[in-house]
């Protein structure tokens, strides 16, 4: 294992309104996390990786998401989710019994309704990619965990740090062309990120400074996502 999994980060144009927004959807609470940004906390987390870090970005938000989460329904239906904020993109179909729904700044995550044997809330983490299997099996080494390959779809649970029940990468014909506005950050196992490097992770910045002391690399299918070093102990 050289990382396990640390939390959730997503850009924002205004991250107090939508770390408003996502608090609602996760019944959560809204933290400040200092220089405009926030932090969303889901009261019910089981783990601190389940928190989202909401960050101010200048740009906005450009093509279709290749990241996003799935969320399980409390209810039959989303209409608690509408009410709250949420916008409908898409009713369920024949093929996809879920709903698609965006928030305020156009981020768009799915809804499945509520299940007995699944609490409400995020189950499963949704990456777009141009070979499932490829990303699921990178993802696995880089973080433990065992993979399940469907037919259009390679997912990985029980990795290092994984708050949810599944990480699943989705085939899509189309290559990543922008940046994520939804990333993920991992914590490593050594002090710098060299053993990722070398399993073919790409650096794209080196830390800044004491307040931007972390490491930014991508995936081999270009995702980007932020490398911390491990927590001091005792």
């Amino acid at each position: 294992m050289i990382a396990r999994f640390k939390d959730l980060c997503l850009d924002a144009a205004d991250p107090l309104a939508l770390g408003g927004f996502w608090a609602r959807m996760l019944d959560g609470d809204v933290a400040d996390a200092g220089d405009g940004d926030t932090r969303v906390d889901p009261r019910s987390a089981r783990s601190p990786a389940e928190s989202i870090w909401v960050n101010k970005v200048p740009e906005p938000r450009v093509g279709r998401p290749r990241v996003h989460l799935d969320l399980r329904l409390a209810d039959p239906e989303p209409a608690a989710l509408l009410a709250q904020g949420a916008r409908l993109v898409r009713e369920p179909d024949d093929d996809a019994g879920r709903w698609v729904l965006a928030d305020p700044e156009g981020n768009e995550f799915c809804a499945f309704p509520a299940d007995a044997n699944s609490r409400p809330g995020p189950f499963q983490l949704v990456v777009d990619a141009l070979d499932p299997a490829a990303q699921a099996t990178w993802w696995a080494g880089v973080l433990g965990g065992t993979i399940e390959h469907g037919s259009t779809t390679s997912s990985v649970f029980g990795a290092a740090g994984f708050p949810w029940e599944y990480w699943v990468f989705d085939g899509v014909p189309e290559p990543k062309t922008v940046k994520n506005r939804l990333h993920w950050d991992v914590e490593l196992a050594d002090p710098e990120p060299m053993a990722l490097i070398a399993a073919g992770a790409t650096l794209l910045r080196e830390p800044l400074d004491e307040a931007h002391w972390w490491w930014i690399l991508a995936d081999p299918e270009g995702n980007e996502f932020c490398a911390f070093a491990p927590a001091p102990t005792g």
